[in-house]
Protein backbone atom coordinates (compact mmCIF):
# COMPACT_ATOMS: atom_id res chain seq x y z
CA UNK A 1 0.00 0.00 0.00
CA UNK A 2 1.07 3.58 -0.77
CA UNK A 3 2.00 5.73 2.11
CA UNK A 4 -0.09 8.80 2.67
CA UNK A 5 2.55 11.19 1.07
CA UNK A 6 2.12 9.00 -1.97
CA UNK A 7 -1.46 9.25 -2.17
CA UNK A 8 -3.81 11.37 -4.29
CA UNK A 9 -5.11 14.60 -2.27
CA UNK A 10 -7.76 16.86 -3.24
CA UNK A 11 -6.71 20.37 -3.41
CA UNK A 12 -9.08 23.07 -4.67
CA UNK A 13 -12.96 23.26 -5.39
CA UNK A 14 -13.76 25.22 -8.24
CA UNK A 15 -17.56 26.40 -7.88
CA UNK A 16 -19.25 28.28 -10.25
CA UNK A 17 -21.64 26.76 -12.30
CA UNK A 18 -25.39 26.31 -11.89
CA UNK A 19 -25.83 22.91 -13.34
CA UNK A 20 -23.81 19.33 -13.56
CA UNK A 21 -20.74 18.96 -15.40
CA UNK A 22 -20.34 17.68 -18.69
CA UNK A 23 -16.43 17.92 -19.75
CA UNK A 24 -13.31 19.58 -19.04
CA UNK A 25 -9.69 19.64 -19.88
CA UNK A 26 -6.81 21.17 -19.18
CA UNK A 27 -4.37 23.65 -20.98
CA UNK A 28 -1.40 22.31 -22.51
CA UNK A 29 0.73 24.50 -19.67
CA UNK A 30 -1.39 23.41 -16.80
CA UNK A 31 -2.41 26.53 -15.92
CA UNK A 32 -5.78 26.68 -16.80
CA UNK A 33 -8.69 24.32 -16.65
CA UNK A 34 -11.68 24.63 -18.72
CA UNK A 35 -15.12 23.30 -18.26
CA UNK A 36 -18.28 22.44 -20.00
CA UNK A 37 -21.73 22.30 -18.16
CA UNK A 38 -25.07 21.41 -18.76
CA UNK A 39 -25.88 25.52 -17.87
CA UNK A 40 -25.15 25.56 -21.46
CA UNK A 41 -22.17 28.02 -19.99
CA UNK A 42 -18.09 27.04 -20.63
CA UNK A 43 -15.99 28.56 -17.85
CA UNK A 44 -12.01 28.96 -17.96
CA UNK A 45 -10.17 28.76 -14.42
CA UNK A 46 -7.50 29.99 -13.31
CA UNK A 47 -4.87 28.40 -11.01
CA UNK A 48 -3.53 31.53 -10.04
CA UNK A 49 -4.29 33.12 -6.34
CA UNK A 50 -7.10 35.47 -6.55
CA UNK A 51 -7.46 35.23 -10.44
CA UNK A 52 -10.79 35.78 -12.53
CA UNK A 53 -13.24 32.82 -13.92
CA UNK A 54 -14.24 33.62 -17.07
CA UNK A 55 -17.86 32.45 -18.29
CA UNK A 56 -18.47 32.05 -21.96
CA UNK A 57 -21.70 32.64 -22.91
CA UNK A 58 -23.25 31.53 -26.65
CA UNK A 59 -24.19 27.68 -26.74
CA UNK A 60 -28.13 27.58 -26.80
CA UNK A 61 -28.36 24.16 -24.84
CA UNK A 62 -26.33 22.06 -22.77
CA UNK A 63 -22.38 22.23 -23.40
CA UNK A 64 -21.72 18.42 -23.99
CA UNK A 65 -17.98 18.45 -24.16
CA UNK A 66 -14.66 20.69 -24.24
CA UNK A 67 -11.05 20.35 -25.17
CA UNK A 68 -8.05 22.65 -25.47
CA UNK A 69 -6.04 22.46 -28.73
CA UNK A 70 -2.57 20.91 -28.41
CA UNK A 71 -0.94 24.36 -28.68
CA UNK A 72 -3.61 26.01 -26.04
CA UNK A 73 -4.76 28.97 -28.65
CA UNK A 74 -8.34 27.69 -29.84
CA UNK A 75 -10.61 26.02 -27.24
CA UNK A 76 -13.40 23.75 -29.10
CA UNK A 77 -16.72 23.16 -27.31
CA UNK A 78 -19.54 21.10 -28.43
CA UNK A 79 -23.40 21.18 -27.97
CA UNK A 80 -27.00 19.84 -28.04
CA UNK A 81 -27.49 22.90 -29.92
CA UNK A 82 -25.92 21.09 -32.79
CA UNK A 83 -23.41 23.42 -32.99
CA UNK A 84 -19.50 23.30 -32.35
CA UNK A 85 -17.79 26.37 -31.92
CA UNK A 86 -13.85 27.10 -31.78
CA UNK A 87 -13.20 29.82 -28.96
CA UNK A 88 -10.19 31.91 -28.45
CA UNK A 89 -9.93 31.26 -24.53
CA UNK A 90 -9.03 34.67 -23.06
CA UNK A 91 -11.23 37.81 -21.96
CA UNK A 92 -12.27 38.66 -25.45
CA UNK A 93 -13.51 35.32 -26.41
CA UNK A 94 -14.17 35.48 -30.35
CA UNK A 95 -15.62 32.66 -31.54
CA UNK A 96 -15.90 30.53 -35.30
CA UNK A 97 -19.19 28.22 -34.99
CA UNK A 98 -19.32 25.32 -37.40
CA UNK A 99 -22.87 23.79 -37.95
CA UNK A 100 -22.77 20.29 -40.06
CA UNK A 101 -24.50 17.98 -37.39
CA UNK A 102 -28.34 17.46 -37.84
CA UNK A 103 -28.69 16.49 -33.88
CA UNK A 104 -26.89 17.26 -30.31
CA UNK A 105 -22.90 16.98 -31.23
CA UNK A 106 -21.85 15.15 -27.93
CA UNK A 107 -17.79 15.43 -28.22
CA UNK A 108 -15.51 17.25 -29.83
CA UNK A 109 -11.26 16.51 -30.03
CA UNK A 110 -8.16 17.83 -31.94
CA UNK A 111 -5.56 15.82 -33.26
CA UNK A 112 -2.31 15.69 -31.56
CA UNK A 113 -0.91 18.05 -34.41
CA UNK A 114 -3.79 20.08 -33.88
CA UNK A 115 -4.42 20.24 -37.37
CA UNK A 116 -7.83 18.66 -37.57
CA UNK A 117 -10.98 19.29 -35.41
CA UNK A 118 -13.25 15.44 -34.68
CA UNK A 119 -16.69 15.65 -33.88
CA UNK A 120 -19.16 12.73 -33.11
CA UNK A 121 -23.49 13.33 -32.94
CA UNK A 122 -26.47 11.92 -32.36
CA UNK A 123 -27.01 11.64 -36.03
CA UNK A 124 -25.06 8.94 -35.61
CA UNK A 125 -22.11 10.50 -37.68
CA UNK A 126 -18.41 11.82 -36.65
CA UNK A 127 -17.21 14.64 -38.82
CA UNK A 128 -13.94 15.60 -39.31
CA UNK A 129 -13.17 19.44 -39.95
CA UNK A 130 -9.68 21.22 -41.18
CA UNK A 131 -8.58 24.03 -38.55
CA UNK A 132 -6.04 25.33 -40.84
CA UNK A 133 -8.92 26.06 -43.55
CA UNK A 134 -11.67 26.20 -40.95
CA UNK A 135 -13.68 23.89 -43.13
CA UNK A 136 -15.69 20.50 -43.26
CA UNK A 137 -13.58 17.65 -44.76
CA UNK A 138 -15.24 14.37 -44.18
CA UNK A 139 -18.41 12.26 -42.25
CA UNK A 140 -17.85 8.79 -40.94
CA UNK A 141 -20.99 7.03 -41.53
CA UNK A 142 -21.28 3.06 -40.13
CA UNK A 143 -23.07 3.53 -36.71
CA UNK A 144 -26.31 2.97 -36.06
CA UNK A 145 -27.64 4.56 -33.24
CA UNK A 146 -25.97 8.18 -31.32
CA UNK A 147 -22.84 7.95 -31.65
CA UNK A 148 -20.74 9.45 -27.68
CA UNK A 149 -17.69 9.68 -28.41
CA UNK A 150 -14.46 10.14 -31.40
CA UNK A 151 -10.88 10.02 -30.49
CA UNK A 152 -7.83 10.55 -32.42
CA UNK A 153 -5.05 8.14 -31.94
CA UNK A 154 -1.58 10.13 -31.02
CA UNK A 155 0.01 9.15 -34.21
CA UNK A 156 -3.61 11.28 -36.29
CA UNK A 157 -3.73 7.97 -38.54
CA UNK A 158 -6.66 6.23 -36.46
CA UNK A 159 -9.89 7.35 -35.29
CA UNK A 160 -11.79 5.61 -31.94
CA UNK A 161 -15.50 6.00 -31.45
CA UNK A 162 -18.21 4.57 -29.60
CA UNK A 163 -21.96 4.20 -30.07
CA UNK A 164 -25.08 3.42 -28.56
CA UNK A 165 -25.58 0.35 -31.07
CA UNK A 166 -22.81 -0.94 -28.83
CA UNK A 167 -19.95 -0.81 -30.84
CA UNK A 168 -16.44 0.58 -30.82
CA UNK A 169 -15.12 1.31 -33.75
CA UNK A 170 -11.51 2.15 -35.32
CA UNK A 171 -11.17 4.18 -38.54
CA UNK A 172 -8.78 4.55 -41.14
CA UNK A 173 -8.07 8.22 -41.54
CA UNK A 174 -6.05 7.91 -44.77
CA UNK A 175 -9.19 5.67 -46.68
CA UNK A 176 -12.23 6.82 -44.30
CA UNK A 177 -12.68 3.62 -43.94
CA UNK A 178 -13.92 1.09 -40.28
CA UNK A 179 -10.91 -0.86 -40.23
CA UNK A 180 -11.86 -2.71 -36.90
CA UNK A 181 -15.26 -3.24 -34.71
CA UNK A 182 -15.53 -4.23 -31.46
CA UNK A 183 -19.23 -5.28 -29.92
CA UNK A 184 -20.28 -5.60 -26.58
CA UNK A 185 -23.55 -7.32 -26.37
CA UNK A 186 -24.34 -6.09 -22.66
CA UNK A 187 -24.33 -2.16 -23.01
CA UNK A 188 -22.51 0.33 -24.82
CA UNK A 189 -19.58 2.85 -24.04
CA UNK A 190 -20.02 5.85 -22.83
CA UNK A 191 -16.68 6.89 -23.72
CA UNK A 192 -13.27 5.60 -25.73
CA UNK A 193 -10.06 6.81 -26.01
CA UNK A 194 -6.46 5.30 -26.93
CA UNK A 195 -3.43 4.99 -24.69
CA UNK A 196 -0.79 7.85 -24.97
CA UNK A 197 1.55 5.11 -27.10
CA UNK A 198 -1.79 4.49 -29.85
CA UNK A 199 -1.22 0.50 -29.02
CA UNK A 200 -4.79 0.50 -26.77
CA UNK A 201 -8.02 1.68 -26.18
CA UNK A 202 -10.54 1.83 -23.29
CA UNK A 203 -13.94 2.08 -22.82
CA UNK A 204 -16.41 3.14 -19.95
CA UNK A 205 -19.16 1.43 -20.34
CA UNK A 206 -22.92 2.34 -18.82
CA UNK A 207 -22.61 -1.37 -17.99
CA UNK A 208 -20.24 -0.18 -14.55
CA UNK A 209 -17.08 -2.17 -16.83
CA UNK A 210 -14.17 -0.60 -18.27
CA UNK A 211 -11.66 -2.40 -20.72
CA UNK A 212 -8.90 -2.30 -22.23
CA UNK A 213 -8.15 -3.60 -25.74
CA UNK A 214 -4.80 -4.10 -27.52
CA UNK A 215 -5.98 -2.79 -31.02
CA UNK A 216 -2.68 -4.39 -32.65
CA UNK A 217 -4.07 -7.66 -31.84
CA UNK A 218 -7.50 -7.13 -31.43
CA UNK A 219 -7.83 -8.88 -27.84
CA UNK A 220 -9.46 -7.55 -25.02
CA UNK A 221 -6.43 -7.40 -22.48
CA UNK A 222 -8.60 -6.44 -18.80
CA UNK A 223 -11.83 -6.46 -17.94
CA UNK A 224 -12.19 -4.42 -14.76
CA UNK A 225 -15.65 -4.10 -12.60
CA UNK A 226 -14.96 -1.72 -10.04
CA UNK A 227 -18.04 0.49 -9.54
CA UNK A 228 -21.56 0.19 -8.71
CA UNK A 229 -22.63 2.38 -11.22
CA UNK A 230 -22.41 3.20 -14.87
CA UNK A 231 -19.03 4.66 -16.02
CA UNK A 232 -18.95 8.10 -17.55
CA UNK A 233 -15.20 8.71 -18.35
CA UNK A 234 -11.82 7.75 -18.67
CA UNK A 235 -8.36 9.17 -18.62
CA UNK A 236 -4.82 7.75 -19.19
CA UNK A 237 -2.16 9.09 -17.56
CA UNK A 238 0.35 10.26 -19.54
CA UNK A 239 2.83 7.53 -18.36
CA UNK A 240 -0.08 4.79 -20.03
CA UNK A 241 0.49 3.32 -16.45
CA UNK A 242 -2.82 4.21 -14.79
CA UNK A 243 -6.21 4.64 -15.51
CA UNK A 244 -8.61 6.68 -13.89
CA UNK A 245 -12.57 6.33 -13.92
CA UNK A 246 -15.29 8.54 -12.52
CA UNK A 247 -18.56 6.85 -12.24
CA UNK A 248 -22.45 7.60 -11.23
CA UNK A 249 -22.06 5.58 -8.08
CA UNK A 250 -20.27 9.29 -7.42
CA UNK A 251 -16.55 7.60 -6.90
CA UNK A 252 -13.43 8.31 -9.07
CA UNK A 253 -11.24 5.11 -9.25
CA UNK A 254 -7.74 4.53 -10.04
CA UNK A 255 -6.53 1.96 -11.85
CA UNK A 256 -2.56 0.49 -12.12
CA UNK A 257 -3.13 -1.07 -15.68
CA UNK A 258 0.87 -2.81 -15.46
CA UNK A 259 -0.37 -4.49 -11.92
CA UNK A 260 -3.80 -5.05 -13.06
CA UNK A 261 -5.63 -4.21 -9.78
CA UNK A 262 -7.67 -1.13 -8.73
CA UNK A 263 -5.66 0.90 -5.53
CA UNK A 264 -7.28 3.77 -5.39
CA UNK A 265 -11.16 4.80 -4.70
CA UNK A 266 -11.78 8.53 -4.59
CA UNK A 267 -14.78 10.23 -2.69
CA UNK A 268 -15.66 13.97 -3.18
CA UNK A 269 -18.55 14.54 -5.04
CA UNK A 270 -21.99 14.50 -4.13
CA UNK A 271 -23.56 12.73 -7.02
CA UNK A 272 -22.83 11.43 -10.25
CA UNK A 273 -19.33 12.26 -11.84
CA UNK A 274 -19.67 12.45 -15.27
CA UNK A 275 -16.24 13.40 -16.21
CA UNK A 276 -12.28 13.43 -15.43
CA UNK A 277 -8.73 13.98 -16.92
CA UNK A 278 -5.45 14.10 -16.02
CA UNK A 279 -3.24 17.80 -16.74
CA UNK A 280 -0.51 17.30 -19.75
CA UNK A 281 2.11 16.44 -17.15
CA UNK A 282 0.19 14.03 -14.78
CA UNK A 283 0.69 16.11 -12.06
CA UNK A 284 -2.67 17.24 -11.16
CA UNK A 285 -6.17 15.82 -12.53
CA UNK A 286 -9.66 16.97 -12.02
CA UNK A 287 -13.34 15.93 -12.13
CA UNK A 288 -16.74 17.25 -12.28
CA UNK A 289 -20.25 16.23 -11.63
CA UNK A 290 -23.76 16.65 -10.93
CA UNK A 291 -23.08 18.17 -7.75
CA UNK A 292 -21.39 21.36 -9.94
CA UNK A 293 -18.00 21.54 -8.50
CA UNK A 294 -15.09 20.96 -9.78
CA UNK A 295 -12.48 19.50 -7.70
CA UNK A 296 -8.67 19.56 -8.41
CA UNK A 297 -6.40 16.72 -7.42
CA UNK A 298 -2.75 16.32 -7.07
CA UNK A 299 -1.58 12.77 -8.20
CA UNK A 300 1.28 12.27 -5.93
CA UNK A 301 2.03 8.54 -6.76
CA UNK A 302 3.48 8.75 -9.88
CA UNK A 303 5.16 11.95 -10.26
CA UNK A 304 7.44 12.06 -12.87
CA UNK A 305 8.21 14.27 -16.10
CA UNK A 306 6.34 12.26 -19.45
CA UNK A 307 8.35 14.48 -21.79
CA UNK A 308 10.63 12.02 -22.75
CA UNK A 309 8.57 8.72 -22.45
CA UNK A 310 6.07 10.63 -24.58
CA UNK A 311 8.85 10.95 -27.38
CA UNK A 312 9.65 7.74 -27.17
CA UNK A 313 6.06 6.62 -27.42
CA UNK A 314 5.82 8.70 -30.69
CA UNK A 315 8.47 6.73 -32.19
CA UNK A 316 6.41 3.48 -32.23
CA UNK A 317 3.20 4.66 -33.25
CA UNK A 318 2.45 2.03 -35.73
CA UNK A 319 0.89 -1.09 -35.61
CA UNK A 320 4.32 -2.83 -36.31
CA UNK A 321 5.80 -1.94 -33.61
CA UNK A 322 7.87 -4.28 -31.16
CA UNK A 323 6.42 -4.33 -27.82
CA UNK A 324 7.42 -2.21 -25.40
CA UNK A 325 7.28 -2.46 -21.61
CA UNK A 326 4.74 -0.04 -21.44
CA UNK A 327 2.48 -2.17 -23.61
CA UNK A 328 2.74 -5.19 -21.70
CA UNK A 329 -0.57 -5.90 -19.91
CA UNK A 330 -2.44 -8.62 -18.52
CA UNK A 331 -3.49 -11.22 -21.34
CA UNK A 332 -6.99 -12.47 -20.56
CA UNK A 333 -10.46 -10.62 -19.04
CA UNK A 334 -9.63 -9.43 -15.56
CA UNK A 335 -12.92 -9.26 -13.56
CA UNK A 336 -12.00 -7.47 -10.66
CA UNK A 337 -12.71 -8.73 -7.08
CA UNK A 338 -12.02 -6.42 -4.30
CA UNK A 339 -9.38 -8.78 -2.66
CA UNK A 340 -6.36 -6.53 -2.42
CA UNK A 341 -5.69 -3.67 -0.44
CA UNK A 342 -6.98 0.05 -2.07
CA UNK A 343 -7.16 2.70 -0.34
CA UNK A 344 -10.16 4.85 -0.19
CA UNK A 345 -9.74 8.68 -0.12
CA UNK A 346 -12.70 10.65 1.35
CA UNK A 347 -11.82 14.54 1.46
CA UNK A 348 -14.59 15.49 3.20
CA UNK A 349 -13.20 13.69 6.09
CA UNK A 350 -9.64 13.89 5.88
CA UNK A 351 -9.11 17.53 4.55
CA UNK A 352 -9.32 20.49 7.00
CA UNK A 353 -7.88 23.43 5.63
CA UNK A 354 -9.42 22.60 1.99
CA UNK A 355 -8.97 25.93 -0.48
CA UNK A 356 -12.28 26.38 -1.74
CA UNK A 357 -12.61 28.64 -5.07
CA UNK A 358 -15.20 30.75 -5.91
CA UNK A 359 -13.08 33.51 -8.04
CA UNK A 360 -14.93 36.65 -9.18
CA UNK A 361 -16.48 35.32 -12.64
CA UNK A 362 -16.90 37.62 -15.66
CA UNK A 363 -19.34 36.88 -18.26
CA UNK A 364 -18.11 37.11 -22.15
CA UNK A 365 -21.46 37.09 -24.30
CA UNK A 366 -21.66 37.03 -27.71
CA UNK A 367 -23.57 37.80 -31.00
CA UNK A 368 -25.55 35.62 -33.37
CA UNK A 369 -23.89 35.22 -36.49
CA UNK A 370 -23.50 33.62 -40.26
CA UNK A 371 -21.75 29.87 -40.01
CA UNK A 372 -19.34 27.73 -41.35
CA UNK A 373 -21.19 24.75 -42.65
CA UNK A 374 -20.06 21.48 -44.49
CA UNK A 375 -20.03 23.29 -47.84
CA UNK A 376 -17.79 26.25 -46.84
CA UNK A 377 -14.13 26.68 -45.81
CA UNK A 378 -11.64 29.33 -45.42
CA UNK A 379 -7.94 29.92 -45.04
CA UNK A 380 -7.09 30.43 -41.23
CA UNK A 381 -3.52 31.85 -40.03
CA UNK A 382 -1.79 30.24 -37.64
CA UNK A 383 -0.86 32.84 -35.19
CA UNK A 384 -3.57 33.85 -32.09
CA UNK A 385 -3.24 37.51 -33.02
CA UNK A 386 -3.71 37.20 -36.23
CA UNK A 387 -6.81 35.25 -35.33
CA UNK A 388 -8.31 37.61 -33.74
CA UNK A 389 -8.72 40.32 -36.50
CA UNK A 390 -9.26 37.11 -39.23
CA UNK A 391 -12.51 36.31 -37.01
CA UNK A 392 -13.68 40.05 -37.42
CA UNK A 393 -11.95 40.91 -40.64
CA UNK A 394 -14.65 40.26 -43.59
CA UNK A 395 -12.50 41.46 -46.25
CA UNK A 396 -9.86 38.37 -45.86
CA UNK A 397 -12.91 36.19 -46.91
CA UNK A 398 -13.45 34.55 -49.99
CA UNK A 399 -17.13 35.40 -51.37
CA UNK A 400 -17.96 31.49 -50.72
CA UNK A 401 -16.85 31.32 -47.42
CA UNK A 402 -18.88 32.25 -44.32
CA UNK A 403 -16.90 31.77 -40.84
CA UNK A 404 -18.94 33.31 -37.86
CA UNK A 405 -18.14 36.84 -37.02
CA UNK A 406 -18.66 37.39 -33.16
CA UNK A 407 -17.54 39.42 -30.78
CA UNK A 408 -17.99 39.45 -26.90
CA UNK A 409 -19.67 42.61 -25.07
CA UNK A 410 -16.45 43.90 -22.49
CA UNK A 411 -15.06 47.10 -21.95
CA UNK A 412 -12.63 46.50 -24.98
CA UNK A 413 -14.80 47.44 -27.95
CA UNK A 414 -11.80 48.36 -30.26
CA UNK A 415 -11.52 45.70 -32.39
CA UNK A 416 -15.49 46.17 -33.69
CA UNK A 417 -15.48 47.90 -37.24
CA UNK A 418 -17.22 50.71 -37.67
CA UNK A 419 -19.65 52.46 -39.75
CA UNK A 420 -17.27 54.35 -41.73
CA UNK A 421 -15.52 50.97 -42.35
CA UNK A 422 -18.71 48.90 -43.41
CA UNK A 423 -18.08 48.38 -47.12
CA UNK A 424 -20.73 46.33 -47.46
CA UNK A 425 -24.49 47.78 -47.94
CA UNK A 426 -26.83 46.67 -45.16
CA UNK A 427 -29.22 44.85 -48.23
CA UNK A 428 -26.67 42.88 -49.75
CA UNK A 429 -25.81 41.85 -45.85
CA UNK A 430 -29.63 40.71 -45.58
CA UNK A 431 -29.26 39.17 -48.69
CA UNK A 432 -26.55 37.30 -47.73
CA UNK A 433 -27.47 36.22 -44.48
CA UNK A 434 -30.66 34.58 -46.52
CA UNK A 435 -28.55 32.55 -48.58
CA UNK A 436 -26.32 31.09 -45.66
CA UNK A 437 -29.63 29.96 -43.82
CA UNK A 438 -30.81 28.34 -47.08
CA UNK A 439 -27.51 26.92 -47.16
CA UNK A 440 -27.90 25.96 -43.69
CA UNK A 441 -31.33 23.77 -44.79
CA UNK A 442 -29.26 22.46 -48.22
CA UNK A 443 -26.59 21.17 -45.86
CA UNK A 444 -29.04 19.03 -43.42
CA UNK A 445 -30.27 17.42 -46.54
CA UNK A 446 -28.10 16.55 -48.06
CA UNK A 447 -26.26 15.31 -44.64
CA UNK A 448 -29.57 12.98 -44.11
CA UNK A 449 -29.39 11.98 -47.86
CA UNK A 450 -26.09 11.21 -47.14
CA UNK A 451 -27.09 8.71 -44.67
CA UNK A 452 -29.89 7.17 -46.10
CA UNK A 453 -27.65 6.67 -49.00
CA UNK A 454 -24.95 4.67 -46.83
CA UNK A 455 -27.81 2.38 -44.82
CA UNK A 456 -29.00 1.71 -48.58
CA UNK A 457 -25.76 0.46 -49.57
CA UNK A 458 -25.07 -1.69 -46.05
CA UNK A 459 -28.91 -3.21 -47.05
CA UNK A 460 -27.47 -3.94 -50.95
CA UNK A 461 -24.50 -5.21 -50.00
CA UNK A 462 -26.12 -7.38 -47.31
CA UNK A 463 -28.66 -8.89 -50.45
CA UNK A 464 -25.80 -9.50 -52.67
CA UNK A 465 -24.05 -11.76 -49.74
CA UNK A 466 -27.40 -13.21 -48.91
CA UNK A 467 -28.43 -13.97 -53.06
CA UNK A 468 -24.43 -15.14 -53.37
CA UNK A 469 -25.19 -17.74 -50.53
CA UNK A 470 -28.32 -19.08 -51.97
CA UNK A 471 -26.63 -19.37 -55.28
CA UNK A 472 -23.64 -21.42 -54.01
CA UNK A 473 -26.28 -23.61 -51.94
CA UNK A 474 -28.30 -24.36 -55.10
CA UNK A 475 -24.78 -25.15 -56.85
CA UNK A 476 -23.63 -27.85 -54.12
CA UNK A 477 -27.02 -29.59 -54.28
CA UNK A 478 -27.24 -29.53 -58.16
Amino acid sequence: MASATEDPVLERYFKGHKAALASLDFSSNGKQLATASWDTFLMLWNFKPHARAYRYVGHKDVVTSVQFSPHGNLLASASRDRTVRLWIPDKRGKFSEFKAHTAPVRSVDFSADGQFLATASEDKSIKVWSMYRQCFLYSLYRHTHWVRCAKFSPDGRLIVSCSEDKTIKIWDTTNKQCVNNFSDFIGFANFVDFNPSGTCIASAGSDQTVKVWDIRVNKLLQHYQVHSGGVNCISFHPSGNYLITASSDGTLKILDLLEGRLIYTLQGHMGPVFTVSFSKGGELFASGGADTQVLLWRTNFDELHCKGLNKRNLKRLHFDSPPHLLDIYPRTPHPHEEKVETVEINPKLEVIDLQISTPPVVDILSFDSTTTTETSGRTLPDKGEEVYGYFLNPSLLSPECSPTTTKKKTEDMSDLPSESQRSIPLAVTDALEHIMEQLNVLTQTVSILEQRLTLTEDKLKDCLENQQKLFSAVQQKS
